[in-house]
């Protein structure tokens, strides 16, 4: 039995040591009646239209436990509704009749809210439907000084437009998932499905559609970096990726505002082009213009703290390259994926034709699989590395990364392999045998960062 046999034998599999999460997927009939069960809960308890019910929950962020505390904090039932800008069918009596429209001036049959600010029914119309178009859900009175929320009923009832209700009903389902924190869009392409977790922590969530993403950012899953740093590194990528080297070749940073400036001159007069700046300073000893003409003997003298805070900037941009270099090799693999698998399928046929059986040969399948997995961890511990200060517990993040860098190029050795003068028996254990193995250590890895961050070890730079 090999060594990597025996690291594998005894730990389980990594799914069966993960931590079992019940994600529901929703898709959008799911998602109004779940909605639903939510106001109908507090409809019982506040004794509400469901249009009532929704802007109420709506306002405590679906949070029906706050609602209901605010609920019986309140002196009476009548109170709370008031100070929650909705007022109950009981209290205040509707004027009816007809009047003079302080919208279009028109002689006609007035209608309105409790608040009793009333004009016609075409201008209630006009006015909802400009509303609704500018993605609003809960829209108050037409009078300016009255914050009077409509219920949903109301909305309705003022509305001749299918579509602009249509519209209005998909507002509301959208603000249902968008201030629910334990209800998330999924981000794949025309998806239209929603994610409905019992916790609301970063986790892996994996919709019906195959996308995979974090549920607290929606952003391609991350493990072991958290939320925060992703968004800085996407940043810093978007900002740097393709200027990064250039930038440390052709350009000098202005010493006041820290520009990239190209020189495109002979003369070392050099004049910052950002607007806000305009710096005048010398192109060699990088001192103010002022200063280096009443002084030229201090551009040949050398200044160790300027020079110094020179290093450190560019030192810093180099220590990115480092890790983006390193970041965007995995990712570049990852888009060449199906051509290895086309590539690895070929092998599995001429393997099936030298005599092994289909069974046999899924090993070379599963391992591609592993590969995947291992160079989207790999890519992301740059990125987990970036931003991590040195201490005892980053040596040992690093000894991993190193053997887990080590065992997945290894395993992409041996699916790249050409099968002449090969042992189709031994290039099939030793493919197992480093699947198995490169699983193992991307779990100790992940492992590790997961036990830093409850321990507190981790020391992280921005």
């Amino acid at each position: 039995m090999s060594s990597d046999d025996e690291i594998y034998m005894d730990s389980e599999s990594e799914e069966e040591q993960e931590e079992e999460v019940e994600d529901q997927i929703l898709d959008e009939k799911g998602l109004r009646a779940d909605m639903k069960q939510q106001i109908a809960e507090i409809q019982s308890t506040v004794e509400v239209s469901e249009g009532v019910g929704r802007l109420l929950l709506q306002k405590h962020k679906w949070n029906k436990d706050s609602l209901t505390d605010k609920f019986y904090e309140s002196p009476d039932r009548i109170t709370f509704l008031i100070e929650s800008n909705v007022h109950p069918k009981e209290c205040v009596p509707v004027e009816t009749g007809e009047g003079d429209c302080d919208i279009c001036c028109e002689t006609t049959e007035l209608v309105g809210l409790s608040c009793n600010h009333r004009c016609c029914k075409e201008c209630w119309n006009s006015y909802l439907t400009e509303k609704i178009k500018e993605g609003q859900s809960e829209i108050e009175c037409m009078d300016s000084r009255c914050k009077l929320l409509l219920d949903d009923e109301k909305v309705e009832e003022f509305l001749t437009d299918s579509s602009i209700i249509a519209t209005f009903h998909r507002l509301i389902l959208n603000k249902y998932v968008s201030s629910n924190v334990f209800l998330k869009w999924c981000p794949g392409v025309d998806c239209g499905k929603a994610v409905k977790s019992t916790h609301c922590d970063p986790h892996l969530v994996t919709c019906t559609c195959g996308t995979g993403f974090c549920f607290y950012c929606t952003n391609e899953w991350h493990d072991p970096v958290n939320c925060h740093h992703m968004r800085l590194w996407m940043k810093k990528c978007g900002e740097n990726a393709e200027t990064a080297t250039w930038i440390i070749n052709n350009t000098k940073d202005c010493p006041k505002c820290l520009a990239q400036i190209e020189k495109n001159g002979g003369c070392n007069y050099i004049r910052c082009t950002n607007p806000a700046c305009g710096y005048q300073f010398c192109w060699i000893c990088m001192n103010s213009w002022s200063v280096h003409a009443q002084a030229w003997y201090n551009c040949s003298s050398f200044d160790q703290a300027a020079e110094s805070n020179r290093e450190k900037y560019r030192t810093n941009l180099d220590r990115y390259i480092f890790y983006y270099n390193r970041y965007r090799g995995h990712q570049q693999s990852l888009k060449l994926e199906s051509k290895l698998i086309r590539k690895v399928e070929k092998k599995m046929d001429k393997m099936q034709e030298k005599g092994m059986s289909f069974s046999d040969v899924q090993c070379l399948r599963h391992a591609v699989d592993v590969l995947s997995v291992c160079r989207q961890t790999m890519m992301l511990t740059y990125v987990f590395a970036y931003y991590l200060d040195k201490n005892n517990h980053s040596l040992i993040f690093e000894a991993n990364q190193k053997d887990l860098e080590m065992a997945t190029e290894q395993l992409s050795g041996f699916l790249e392999r050409e099968l002449e003068d090969e042992d189709l028996t031994t290039l099939k254990q030793s493919v197992q045998d480093k699947s198995r193995y490169v699983e193992h250590r991307r779990k100790r890895l992940l492992d590790h960062c997961a036990d830093g961050n409850e321990q507190n070890h981790w020391v992280f730079i921005e």
